[in-house]
């Protein structure tokens, strides 16, 4: 599958580092096992990583911290959060967002956000958030803008707005210069994994209104 928008530099190298929100590294994770270009770039990242710390010198190690990675393995909690790149399982979602979601597109309960819009909140740490957003052909969202990042990958349909199409696999970058109002193409209904590290800034009054009861 050729995927046209694809993860900026700062984005993978933050991947690679482990420093990302968990919601910004699904949305990460689930594009890479889309593209094969973005996985190629993160290698290049993970490489220039790995050259780093052999070269770095070692630094200590606190006198907790064997106690500290045992009683995390006791527990059972995964020493990282970061979601796995693995091939795709059959079906719309990818699958490090099958795994959270418990399943293909079937398992998602949606929310009526208005206009045929829905959206799933999804169960992640940290102040990003990350929700699956249904866009009925041809139809469209309330034009907002941004008061931190917001980053969309599509995963079925595809939508168009100020900046360009994107399809399958495609993700959208947007921040505070950005005011947008994202319509869904017409040839099939529109699925899209997002994630934001603020609220939107919608331009409407009644989505403003609505905005804490959808929490967006």
């Amino acid at each position: 599958m050729t995927v046209k928008h694809l993860l900026n530099e700062q984005l993978l190298m933050g991947y690679a580092a482990g420093i990302l929100p968990e919601a910004f590294d699904l949305v990460v994770a689930t594009h890479l096992s889309l593209s094969d270009e973005s996985r190629a770039m993160l290698g290049g990242y993970e490489a220039v990583g790995g050259v780093v710390m052999e070269e770095t010198e070692a630094a200590e190690m606190g006198a907790d911290a064997l106690q500290s990675v045992m009683a995390r393995i006791k527990s059972g909690k995964a020493i990282t959060d970061k979601p796995a790149i693995r091939a795709t399982k059959p079906g719309v979602l990818p699958e490090p967002l099958q795994d959270y979601v418990g399943g293909d597109v079937d398992k998602i309960k949606w929310r009526p956000l208005g206009g045929g819009v829905k959206q799933a909140i999804l169960p992640t740490t940290g102040k990003a958030q990350a929700r699956l957003i249904f866009i009925p052909a041809g139809a469209a969202v309330p034009d907002h803008g941004h008061r931190g990042t917001e980053l969309t990958l599509v995963l079925q349909g595809s939508f168009s707005d100020e900046v360009d199409h994107f399809a399958r696999g495609d993700i959208e970058i947007a921040n505070e210069d950005l005011n947008h109002q994202p319509v869904a193409g017409p040839e099939a209904d529109c699925i899209c994994l997002a994630a934001t590290d603020a609220p939107l800034r919608f331009n409407s009054l009644i989505p403003r209104l609505l905005q804490p009861i959808f929490r967006i």
